[in-house]
């Protein structure tokens, strides 16, 4: 499953924070054996492809990453985020899903590859 992420407001500021959420990330797929094949992080959204049991539905996983790094980056990042995101929240409701099924992994890594900067 591929998923394409955007803080709130679109706003710049992963970069400033992005050790911290690529830890965040593995962290979480660690925690629900969620593998990892690609995670990009650009200052302004990140592309994850991650491989995950089939009783898993895509949006149960991205609802779980979601809200578990949303929750690590205020409790890590508070005094910076809240310049950013008045009123709490971290990532846009919103989410792009796409699932692999017959397409190879080298395919999906090709495609965040070539969006990487959109």
């Amino acid at each position: 499953m591929g998923t394409t992420e955007c803080p709130k407001y679109r706003h710049s500021v992963l970069d400033e924070i992005e050790q911290s959420l690529d830890t965040s990330f593995r962290e979480v797929c660690n925690e629900y054996n969620y593998e990892i094949l690609s995670l990009h992080i650009s200052p302004d959204h990140v592309h994850l492809f991650v491989s995950a049991h089939p009783k898993n539905s895509p949006s149960e996983i991205a609802r779980k990453i979601k809200s578990i790094t949303a929750r690590e980056m205020w409790q890590q990042h508070e005094s910076l985020l809240e310049n950013y995101f008045w009123g709490g929240g971290f990532w846009e409701e919103s989410y792009y899903i796409g699932t692999a099924g017959e397409v190879s992994s080298q395919t999906i890594e090709q495609y965040i590859e070539r969006t990487e900067h959109v």
